[in-house]
């Protein structure tokens, strides 16, 4: 049976989706399934800092595809866990380096072998983002709870209904104290404007970053509310009914914001 190929990706940069690549890929990990990442962010690669890789790589995604080595040779092994490995991106070329045929070949061949195959995409809409899609089966589409990462989720959903139907959503970096305040949107505000499914969310946390400059995303911790929240939202990828607490506020944002959304 062939493995299922999963893009994760954004509008707007910095929203965390390269730390919840590593994490959903570690996560699913544990749980006994192959899982390969690949960093689709040619010339600006963070995926193998995040996993702690950095130090083991010889070849890249661009060599696959231009056949300077097999697959096999690429693919950085995670001792932690036997059945992850990533596959990284190249620091020295551009997103052209690779068509989206070539990625769609790649993770053909890929989900022989994987049960999943987790697509880091670089933000925005260009080739970069063209290449990672073309490779993908379904996806992920991450935002934090502010009015400008969800306007450019926004845009993003409408491409992906486009070729992959509606993709599923993570909410990151939610703090419940602003949402109390009426500062940040609220999960209502940010499902009644991007309309998809929601798959989880992941509360503000500064043990993300600690754990990410450390090379040990926090699904390694149970202890941490964000490792706890990635780790459920893993249990839903593989079809588990695990309930998303709600994190609503007390409304009067989303009436002033209606006009700086287009409607799908």
């Amino acid at each position: 049976m062939s493995g299922r190929a999963i893009v994760i990706t954004s509008g707007k940069g910095g929203v965390g989706k390269t730390t919840a690549t590593a994490n959903l890929g570690l996560g699913l990990a544990r749980h006994d399934r192959k899982v390969v990442l690949i960093d689709g962010d040619i010339g600006l690669r963070n995926l193998d800092i995040i996993m702690g890789l950095e130090n083991r790589i010889v070849y890249h995604l661009v060599d696959v595809v231009r056949g300077r080595c097999q697959v096999r040779q690429a693919l950085v092994k995670d001792k932690r866990f036997p059945h992850l490995a990533l596959l990284p991106a190249s620091q020295i070329d551009q997103k052209e380096a690779i068509s989206p045929e070539q990625m769609r070949e790649l993770a053909a061949q890929l989900k022989e072998d994987f049960d999943f195959v987790l697509i880091d995409c670089p933000a925005g809409i260009e080739q970069g983002f063209r290449n990672a899609v073309a490779g993908a089966d379904e996806a992920i589409v991450i935002t934090t709870p502010d009015v400008s990462p969800v306007r450019d989720a926004d845009r993003v959903i409408g491409l992906l209904q486009n070729s992959l139907g509606d993709p599923q959503l993570i909410i990151n970096r939610m703090s419940t104290q602003m949402v109390q305040r009426g500062d940040m949107l609220d999960q209502q505000d940010v499902l009644d404007i991007l309309a998809v499914n929601l798959l989880g969310i992941v509360p503000e946390d500064e043990e993300v970053v600690v754990a990410g400059n450390r090379g040990s995303p926090v699904v390694l911790n149970e202890k941490s509310q964000s490792g706890q929240a990635y780790g459920r939202i893993v249990r839903r990828i593989l079809g588990e009914d695990v309930p998303i607490p709600e994190l609503n506020g007390h409304g009067g944002i989303f009436h002033r914001l209606g006009k700086l959304f287009s409607r799908r």
